[in-house]
């Protein structure tokens, strides 16, 4: 599954790279309303290669409404082996990667597995072995507002496969079942934090979230978001309140709440400005 917007830099690559990979039997493209020429890029794989089908949205639903628009455009299949694998435009796989998440994800059953993204340069992406979002040291941060809470766990490549609480939205492989069970991507998130939550409810239905550390696969980031800065980090801070509505906030205090939005809300500014600088 790819969900695109704006990736016509990125996405010929990407659709080259996955019809060349081992083991894949369907492709689904979304796209949610390109105006760059993605669309045309698409519809030219698809014209050559009849595993790929692509939906064209008419507007732009968000990455989970997306996400769940492919999932659900796979013919239904009897196969309990049915894997689905979630892959953003400008994720760059080998012809091997697949398969070879495939095979460390099969022993360990219901688990949703990443690779070990890197960008260009061959940096490790910190997004991929994360901490579920911790709400204290965004209070702690209402003290030091320029400082975002730490959430990257270190990588620990004595681990093949390394149990994480949350990875990255930008590749994941989990069985079509598991995808099922837990009602998919929550499409109440625009874009971002999106993955989180998909982490946790994975755990909570008693699955794995983990990465594969020594399977690499470049990740160029955030091409279509460059252009539209504070569009991105309105939807980041959206999204990070509506995953502490959804599994915090019952738990906490009036106060607590207040402290956490003020938190949440208090750093956008800072963020979106730093982010259109760059």
């Amino acid at each position: 599954m790819v969900v695109t917007y704006r990736s016509a830099a990125t996405i010929d690559e990407c659709l080259s790279r996955l019809r060349n990979s081992l083991g894949v039997e369907a492709i689904r493209v979304v796209d949610n309303q390109s105006d760059d020429g993605t669309l045309d890029i698409v519809q030219r794989h698809a014209s050559a290669d009849p595993r790929l089908r692509f939906i064209a949205n008419p507007d732009n639903p968000g990455f989970s409404v997306g996400c769940n628009q492919g999932a659900a455009d796979l013919e239904p299949s009897l196969d309990q082996d049915e894997w689905l694998v979630f892959v953003n435009p400008d994720c760059m796989v080998e012809r091997e990667t697949l398969l070879q998440l495939h095979a460390l994800a099969v022993p360990l059953g219901e688990v949703l597995l990443s690779a070990d993204l890197i960008n260009e340069q061959g940096e490790r992406d910190v997004a991929v072995r994360r901490r579920d979002p911790d709400f204290g040291a965004m209070l702690a941060g209402l003290l030091r507002p320029w400082a975002a809470p730490k959430m990257a766990v270190a990588p620990d490549d004595t681990q093949a496969v390394q149990q994480v609480e949350a990875t990255s939205g930008a590749l994941m492989l989990m069985p079509r079942q598991l995808f099922a069970r837990i009602g998919g991507f929550d499409e109440g998130y625009r874009l971002h934090a999106e993955d989180l939550d998909l982490c946790r409810r994975v755990r909570e239905a008693g699955a794995v979230v983990a990465v594969a550390n020594q399977v690499r696969v470049v990740h160029v980031r955030g091409v279509s978001s460059r252009s539209r800065p504070f569009f991105v980090e309105w939807h980041k801070h959206r999204g990070l309140w509506r995953y502490f509505r959804k599994f915090e906030a019952s738990r906490r205090s009036a106060l607590v709440r207040a402290g956490v939005f003020a938190a949440i809300w208090g750093r956008f500014p800072i963020a979106a400005l730093r982010a259109w600088w760059r």
